[in-house]
Order: C-alpha cells, then structure tokens, then sequence
C-alpha cells in the first residue's frame, strides 16, 4: 500500500512538473513573438516601401503636431506627414522621418511613392539629373527641388534658363539660390585666420632656394576654363612647380601621391612652405568658389586666382589675393610675381589680415555666420540635411496656408540661381597653338546645352513621360 501511495505521489508530481514546464514554455513562445513583432515594427525594410501603418508606428519619436489639410483637400491626422522624393538616389534612404524644427517630413528615394497622394516635392541632385526618366505627369502640387553644388561641366543644360527655371527650390553655389552654399568650402572663419600652417618670410626665402615661387597642383586637365593654357604660357616666364598631372614637372612624396591625401596635414605642410599658390578653378561662375581659393588663405600662402568673376565681393581682406583678371598678358603677371617675391615688405602685405587676424569683409562674416549647415561641424547639420529641411518647411508652409483657406504659396527658380557664361579661350592663345580635343569641346557642348534645355522645357511642359530618343530628337531638330 505504501508503495502504491509513492507511486501516486510521484506521478502527481512529474504531472505538475510537466504541466509546470508546459506553462513556461508557452511564456516563453509568446514572449518571443511578441518581440518579434515589436523588432519587425521597429526596423526599417529595405526592400519595401513605407506606408502609413508603418509610419505610425514612429509617431512616438516625433512632435506632435495639429491636423493638417493635404493638397487635395483631405484632412491629415497627426500620424501622417507629406512625402519627399529624392529622385535622384543622392542619400540612399528607403525611408527615414526627418524632423525639421516643428515640422516633419518622410524622405525617400523609393519610387513607389511617385504617385502617392503625400507625395508632395521630388530632389534631385544636379550632376545625376538624367532626362532618361523624369517624375511625370508632374501634378499641380508636385514641387522640384535642385540641389547642385558643382562644376557646370557636369550637367551644362541645368545652366540654362529654360531648365533651371523648371525648379521651384535651389541649393546651389550660388548667392541669389534659396540655399546658398557659396562658403560650402570653408569650414568656418577661425579656419581663415589660424596660424597653424603659417610659415615665416624668413623661412619661405630660405626655401626659394629649392621651391619656386608659385605652385600649382591640379589633375584635372583641360576643363573649361581653360586654365592650363594660361600656366603653361605663364610657365615661359617664371617657375612654377606643378605636382598634379596637370603640367606635372615636380613629384610630390609618394605618400601624398593618393588624391585622399590632399586634405590631410602632411599635403597642407608642403603647400604652406611657397608664396604663391595658382588657384584656377575649372569652370568661371559667379560664386563658384572651391577649396582652390581658400586652402592658400588658410595656410598663409597668397591665391593667384582665376575663376569667379565676383570673387572680389568674397576675398578677406582687399588685399589678400592676386586676380589675373589684372593682368593684360601672363608675362605680365610673372613680372608682378616676381617683385613681390624679392620685395618682403609688399609679400606681406597680403598677409597682413592673417597676421592680425582681421577680417574686414562683412559679406564674407555675415555669410559663414548666417548659413544653417556647418562644414565639418558635428553640431550643425550638413548642407544635404538643410536643403531636405528648407523644402520640407516650404511644403508645410503650403500646407498650412491651405488650412487657413489661402492660396499657396509658390516658389520658382531664376536664372541666376545657377548660371555660368560661355566659356571662352585666354585671348594670347595663338591660332597656331595645339589645343586637345577636350578643350575644344567645351564651347560646342555650351551650345548645345542651350538646346538641350529647351527642349527640356518643352517636354516637361508637355507633361507626359518621354524617352531618351524623343529628347534628342528635338534637340537635333532645332
């Protein structure tokens, strides 16, 4: 009887045992769905497009904001927020709620979202603007957005009015644009007038005895500015030590032979130790200003420049570069060099603001100041980021003023929110003088940008999509 009693016992309790670990295990198999799906709602998908259940499920993260009207009338709740297309794939987000002071936005480059009702403004960026395919029909509160910083050589037809003018937001190098990003090359003012990299006269003369007296460093040859004509007839009248691949008659050290090595401090030691550096920039633009134009100021070396026409409304001081614009012929320029490098008092003269680290220049001031991105400033936000706030609070201006029953708000482009001149050869080149193909290419491929703008305008205007064969069919028609 005993025995029968243990027996009972123990199989009471390998039954309360298993019904023990029955419950856990199931605890355990909810617990770890419900994680699951708590991971799966918090992750954004790469492959998928976000919709506004998903997008809901971020609205803890972000201020709450009031009912909003959408474009097409409807009303918005707090959860839902206008779209941002990048059309051109610049930042490489699936997806991603940005917050812009009190408004927010949802920017993509998911095309899914083309024709999305919360689809309110489409970027693109300037060099990989492509007539290939285009977001059309453009609707009625579909705004463009242009955000091109570079070179005119890397999509000439945006230079045109026909086409810039098809934009209502810019972000461009130029100071008339929405976003000006004339200074995107200077990280800040201090930058201007630190002495880390300065050199004493006394040491600079000491080095003229192995160093010419200008320097030029450029690899990329030939581009429209046509600057390499003019060093290479300057050449013939001074020496110029020339380390790029660009009129190359000097190595530098073959650690600084990788390009990744000209912002570091090993490449800025070399360059400090001339007097002259020639800062010819590949393209001549209002504004556009490269780090060719600043890097001397801020080593203590002065700028022969080339470039910007109004370079002069962005210069320190008055006298802090040399413009060759001052000069009739090259020959005369390396008379000028040629004084100053003899003469110490007149050199250092155009150090003078450095060397007290004065900068009279109010325009310059107010414009490092006033801008609303940094460069390699970790507590502002990069120019990209400010571009994607500029139209996301554009948009909700628009938004907001259709809630009060006003009209919206509309922007557009002007022609000189990005416009450069033709192109043109130095006047002393002979007719005899070789010149590459690619220099020649360059005021044909003006020309023709002019058409291909045009007929830009003409389709886009249609409002329908074309292909690639339309598009240069008209422009070979004209």
């Amino acid at each position: 009887m005993n025995a029968i009693r243990k027996k009972r016992f123990l199989a009471a309790c390998f039954c309360l045992m298993a019904i023990f670990f029955l419950l856990v295990t199931l605890q355990v198999i909810v617990e770890l769905g419900r994680s699951e799906r708590m991971r799966s709602g918090n992750v954004v998908s790469q492959n998928n497009a976000f919709k506004k259940e998903e997008l809901q499920k971020y609205s803890h993260l972000l201020l709450k904001q009031p009912d909003r009207i959408s474009s097409s009338g409807r009303v918005l709740d707090k959860d839902e927020y206008p779209i941002l297309l990048w059309w051109s794939p610049l930042t490489g987000e699936r997806g991603r709620l940005g917050q812009c002071g009190q408004n927010t936005c949802f920017f993509t480059i998911n095309r899914t979202y083309q024709r999305d009702p919360m689809t309110q403004a489409f970027l693109f960026y300037g060099t990989d603007f492509s007539v290939d395919v285009l977001p059309l029909p453009r609707q009625g509160h579909h705004d463009w957005a242009l955000f091109h910083e570079e070179s005119p050589k890397n999509n000439y037809k945006l230079f045109q009015e026909p086409a810039i003018t098809l934009f209502n937001h810019t972000a461009t190098f130029s100071r008339h644009s929405h976003l000006p990003l004339t200074t995107q090359y200077l990280e800040s003012i201090e930058a201007l007038t630190s002495l880390k990299y300065v050199l004493s006269l006394q040491e600079k003369n000491t080095l003229r005895k192995t160093l010419a007296p200008l320097v030029y460093v450029q690899s990329d040859c030939d581009p429209p500015s046509d600057r390499d004509s003019y060093i290479k007839e300057l050449m013939a009248y001074i020496e110029v030590d020339s380390y790029g691949a660009c009129l190359h008659n000097r190595d530098l050290p073959e650690p600084l032979r990788d390009p990744a090595s000209m912002d570091s401090d090993v490449f800025y030691k070399v360059l400090a130790q001339y007097k002259f550096v020639l800062a010819f920039e590949n393209a001549v633009c209002d504004d556009y200003i490269t780090e060719k134009f600043w890097r001397p100021l801020k080593l203590g070396v002065v700028p022969v420049y080339y470039g910007s026409p109004s370079i002069e409304d962005w210069l320190p001081s008055n006298k802090s570069a040399i413009l060759i614009t001052g000069f009739s012929h090259p020959k005369d320029l390396a008379r000028y060099i040629k004084v100053l490098d003899t003469d110490d008092k007149e050199y250092e003269a155009y150090l003078e603001w450095k060397m007290k680290g004065d900068i009279p220049n109010k325009r310059l001031l107010a414009a490092v100041k006033e801008r609303t991105w940094g460069v390699q400033d970790i507590t502002k936000d990069n120019y990209i980021d400010a571009f994607e706030c500029m139209v996301c609070t554009r948009v909700w201006e628009k938004i907001q003023r259709q809630a009060k029953g006003m009209l919206p708000r509309r922007w557009t482009a002007e022609a000189s929110h990005l416009r450069c001149p033709k192109p043109q050869a130095f006047a002393f080149t002979s007719p005899n003088t070789h010149r590459t193909a690619l220099q020649e290419l360059w005021i044909p491929s003006f020309e023709q940008s002019k058409k291909e703008a045009r007929a830009l305008r003409q389709l886009v205007e249609r409002n329908q999509n074309f292909t690639a064969q339309e598009f240069w069919s008209l422009v070979f028609r004209e």
